[in-house]
C-alpha cells in the first residue's frame, strides 16, 4: 500500500467531516486544525467518522488507537493515519 502525503490525507479527512456535517444540516467550513467538537460532531458522528476513516485509508485502527487526542481535528487523524500507514509498509 502506498502511503500517502500529510496533505492529501488531510484533505480526504476534511472532505469526510465536512460530508458527515452536511448529512446533518451543519455548517461544513473547517480547517485542518478545527476541533471536532468546535464543528458540532456528536459522539455518534465521532464513530461514523471513524468508521470512514478505515473504509477511506482501507485500514483497521486499533482499540488502542481509538482515543480522544487521535480524533480532535483532521490534522490529529491525518497523524493517526500516516503512522498506522507506515507501521503497515514496515
Amino acid at each position: 500500500m502506498q502511503a500517502g502525503s500529510a496533505a492529501a490525507v488531510e484533505s480526504k479527512i476534511l472532505a469526510l467531516v465536512e460530508s458527515i456535517l452536511t448529512q446533518n444540516g451543519l455548517s461544513s467550513d473547517i480547517k485542518r486544525d478545527t476541533t471536532f467538537a468546535d464543528a458540532g460532531l456528536t459522539s455518534m458522528e465521532m464513530v461514523n467518522l471513524m468508521l470512514a476513516v478505515e473504509a477511506e485509508f482501507d485500514m483497521t485502527l486499533p482499540q488502542s488507537d481509538i482515543t480522544p487526542e487521535n480524533f480532535t481535528s483532521a490534522a490529529t487523524v491525518a497523524q493517526l493515519v500516516l503512522r498506522r500507514q507506515h507501521a503497515q509498509a514496515a
